[in-house]
């Protein structure tokens, strides 16, 4: 019998990636998602709703499940905890294996405040004794393109400090070849790009794709939570967006990791070859010369 691997966050950008993956495969899957609607539209039968605060509708979902792999909730104050529930309602209803999408360098005191939450979630899955494997992917390369203002400013505390960032599509690979292969049970593997670009090269790869000069600002950390007080965002929301600058400058994200090609076969996608591929990325660049 073939064993049923479970994927949350199944309509999001990488649960959507990994579910289409595993269905060509052949593998049984089983699409978890908040949206009926949109769970739907994916192409397996096996659908179910439920969401990680809601013990009875996840220990439903998962009856049966061997696999299960876990993306990260969407950032909260309470998101380890809602991890844990997560985690926990998984074990009771018998699935035996969890892969778990985390975060670069996670770890207690890390400068990026929310992997700190992606540390707290991974010593909960080992504190449980499941076989588990864990993915920390770096800063996502369509998010920088996202991070510049249609004025083409990138602004942020990054200093000089560089950053490996990485693509959905070498994430979602890379997550596919751990849920259909053997082998990665206790395993920690690093996701990044083949590079690591400090943000005044990331400026200039976006001025060369989009045809429009794009500059890097530094700003110190004062201005970085000025800069952002127009948005009107929780406190812990905004520490989250200057504290992902901040790991930049410290040297917590400028790692380069084979790993990508390990599991996958392929190298992971440059920057600048991505930009060439995803043109919508940068779109609201070119309509704003």
């Amino acid at each position: 019998m073939t064993e049923l691997i479970a994927v949350t966050g199944a309509t999001g950008r990488i649960g959507r990636r990994v579910v289409r993956q595993l269905v060509e495969a052949g593998a049984a899957v089983r699409a978890l998602g908040r949206d009926q609607g949109k769970l739907a539209a994916l192409p397996t039968g096996d659908t179910r709703t439920a969401s990680y605060d809601d013990g009875a509708a996840m220990r439903s979902a998962l009856d049966g499940a061997h696999t299960l792999f876990m993306v990260s909730a969407h950032e909260a104050p309470g998101r380890v905890r809602t991890h844990a529930a997560a985690v926990d309602a998984a074990l009771a209803a018998g699935v035996g294996r969890v892969v778990y999408l985390s975060y670069l360098n996670a770890a207690p005191h890390a400068t990026f405040t929310y992997a700190r939450d992606h540390w707290h979630t991974e010593q909960h899955i080992r504190s449980t004794g499941v076989p588990f494997t864990f993915l920390r992917d770096s800063t996502y390369q369509s998010d920088l393109a996202a991070m510049t203002s249609p004025q083409g400013v990138l602004r942020g505390p990054g200093g000089d400090g560089r950053v490996g960032a990485v693509t959905h599509d070498d994430i979602a690979d890379s997550v596919t070849a751990v849920l259909l292969g053997e082998g990665h049970d206790g395993a920690t593997y690093d996701m990044t790009g083949p590079e690591a670009l400090s943000f005044a090269e990331i400026a200039a790869a976006l001025s060369e794709a989009s045809g429009r000069e794009v500059v890097y600002e530094p700003e110190t950390r004062d201005q970085a939570y000025a800069s952002r007080a127009l948005y009107h965002a929780p406190d812990w929301e905004v520490e989250g967006w200057v504290t992902s600058y901040e790991a930049v400058a410290v040297g917590e994200m400028d790692d380069v990791s084979d790993d990508v090609r390990t599991l996958t076969g392929h190298p992971p996608q440059a920057f600048a070859d991505f930009l060439a591929a995803n043109p919508q990325c940068y779109r609201h660049l070119v309509r704003a010369t």
